[in-house]
């Protein structure tokens, strides 16, 4: 038997895997690289040595679930084959401050499975707010992605990139200065929105 999905939430068969996976990797070239707002990014994107994966999860459990097996499959395989993984949840949590309060469990997580130290999560949301600002102001989509989704990072990768970015505590900043230059309608030019139904209109902050 099955239900009707809530206003808040779209059938998943409304989400299609290719399509969410298509969207993130046009944000990544667009903005993330396209903009610079991570040097880093650029070198993993041209090797090949992100995974994507798409979490058909529609709430916190079953995306504890998803990410628990994607850092194990990520822990044991190769870094030159996989460098890093980005996980994105269409169907899970739309509102930002449920997304954000998740990011704790997330933490635990990696804890629990001792890996501390070897790997980290980080994350966008299409409705990320830097506590301060307003939810329309354009400094936001620096975290801003077309779904939510968990960045799963190896800390050497990361020791590796600031060694070779020593002005790297500067990124944050300049990021800001990028996207307030660009403004709200040369960030909507990029085109790097989410083309499933997804609802990502609710409000939240940070």
């Amino acid at each position: 038997m099955t239900t009707a999905p809530t206003p808040d939430q779209p059938s998943p068969s409304a989400c299609d895997d290719a399509v969410v996976v298509q969207d993130t990797v046009c944000w990544l070239e667009r903005a993330v690289i396209g903009l610079n707002l991570c040097p880093f990014a650029k070198s993993v994107h041209t090797k090949g040595q992100i995974h994507y994966v798409v979490s058909h999860a529609a709430d916190a459990r079953a995306l504890l679930e998803d990410l628990q097996r994607e850092l194990e499959a990520l822990a044991e395989a190769p870094p030159d084959k996989r460098d890093t993984t980005l996980l994105m949840a269409p169907l899970a949590m739309p509102d930002f401050l449920d997304f954000n309060d998740f990011l704790e469990l997330a933490d635990e997580l990696v804890e629990a499975m001792d890996l501390a130290g070897i790997l980290q999560v980080a994350s966008f949301h299409p409705r990320f707010q830097f506590e301060g600002t307003l939810a329309d102001d354009v400094s936001n989509c620096t975290n801003r992605a077309p779904y939510p989704t968990l960045h799963l990072l190896r800390e050497e990768s990361i020791d590796r990139a600031v060694e070779a970015f020593p002005e790297a505590e500067e990124i944050f900043e300049r990021n800001i200065e990028v996207l307030e230059r660009l403004g709200a309608e040369g960030w909507k030019a990029l085109d790097v929105g989410p083309r499933c139904p997804v609802d990502h209109g609710r409000k939240g902050g940070a």
